[in-house]
């Protein structure tokens, strides 16, 4: 007789949410490689989201330990991974993600680039060009140690060259060679997007050699293992999940995730109704974290770590979200979304609320909010995709 398949209902999702997301107060992470570490990767896109994102996760946030840990001690490493989007990843799964996700995007922006530079009249012979262009720009990078794209543009003029797209359209425009060159560096893992100019909502980084945070280079991995390696870590902290979740969140085709859930022996799950995967040793009962609230930034990992949202969402997608799908600031209650806020040009962290929480929670909303605010500081946190939520705050009076 086969075993009864275990069932998650929505509250214990949410739970295992609050605890494993560090976002219930009696879970809180001790630093920001833990935390990072236990959501296995945070979203970089938007640099702000980082530190906000930490800042909602760690005990005694600082900005300065999130720079410490990324730039100082290098514990942390900004780079390419899943669905071809920055992440912070702890330094030691770095390879993994790599080899699982990162080498496949490395290869088709390669042959892009190719092709780009070919069309665009640069050279007849994309595939040498590009060698000897990469081979240049690296010895530049290792003799500055860190360096801007303008700097290594000074030490190799060809990066200069501009590449003109959607030629006759409406949206034509231009792209610098030194952004597609160092962007397939380091897809390549050998270079890193290092300290950002300016503030910690900079979008400019200086970059370095792979070398200054993995001495050695990037360590070569089996995309097999790698994958399945991945996917466990995934499930530990974002599961149980539909497989369609974590297709989405590692971007790969349906074979290669089929593979690395038999590999590492992920079960069948009942997800009220919905089959889902977990892994088989992590099927105990999970116990309420007790109340919570978070204010989580745009493209926060949480928000973004499922396909499959409402379970958390319920039906404020459209307001908190924009078209492609990316996520707004949002506030949180207990595991499920409840509203967004913006940061307004005067400093104030405006939040509205999408439903009734009942006033414990909406005090402690507005607590949050006020620290927030004096966490910040003088800086003015400003989402690079903007939702209809963010957008009506701001601009209300």
């Amino acid at each position: 007789m086969a075993a009864a398949v275990r069932r998650f209902g929505v509250e214990e999702r949410r739970s295992r949410l609050g605890i494993r997301h560090h976002l219930a107060p009696a879970h809180l992470a001790a630093d920001p490689v833990e935390a990072t570490r236990d959501l296995v990767a945070i979203h970089s896109t938007d640099p702000a989201s980082v530190y906000l994102g930490l800042a909602a996760r760690v005990r005694n946030p600082s900005a300065a330990a999130v720079e410490s840990s990324l730039y100082e001690e290098r514990r942390l490493v900004r780079m390419l991974g899943m669905r071809r989007t920055v992440f912070v990843v702890p330094v030691e799964r770095a390879a993994t993600v790599h080899a699982a996700c990162t080498q496949p995007i490395a290869e088709r922006e390669r042959a892009l680039l190719i092709r780009m530079l070919e069309g665009a009249g640069i050279t007849r012979s994309g595939a040498r060009w590009l060698r000897d262009v990469e081979r240049s720009t690296m010895r530049a990078l290792q003799a500055r140690g860190e360096a801007t794209a303008a700097e290594l543009a000074q030490d190799e003029p060809r990066l200069r060259k501009q590449i003109r797209m959607a030629v006759g359209k409406r949206y034509e425009g231009s792209v610098g060679v030194s952004t597609r060159v160092l962007f397939l560096l380091a897809a390549d893992g050998r270079a890193v997007r290092g300290r950002p100019r300016g503030s910690w909502t900079s979008t400019q980084y200086r970059w370095s050699p792979i070398d200054a945070w993995l001495p050695g280079g990037m360590p070569e991995l089996s995309k097999v293992e790698a994958r399945a390696d991945l996917a466990r870590e995934w499930l530990r902290a974002f599961g149980p999940a539909t497989f369609a979740d974590l297709r989405w969140w590692m971007g790969l085709a349906v074979a290669g995730v089929k593979a690395a859930l038999a590999a590492i022996g992920a079960v069948e799950v009942d997800l009220d109704g919905v089959p889902g995967v977990a892994l088989p040793d992590d099927l105990e009962p999970t116990p309420s974290p007790g109340p919570w609230v978070a204010l989580l930034p745009a493209l926060d990992t949480t928000t973004m770590g499922w396909s499959e949202r409402s379970w958390f969402l319920g039906a404020h997608g459209p307001a908190l979200f924009d078209r492609s799908g990316n996520a707004g600031p949002t506030v949180w209650v207990d595991g499920r979304i409840v509203g967004g806020w913006a940061h307004r040009p005067d400093g104030e962290i405006r939040v509205v609320l999408l439903e009734d929480v009942g006033g414990k929670a909406t005090r402690a909303i507005d607590r949050e909010a006020e620290r927030l605010r004096g966490w910040i500081g003088d800086l003015r946190i400003v989402p690079r995709f903007r939702t209809p939520t963010e957008q009506e705050l701001i601009a209300r009076g």
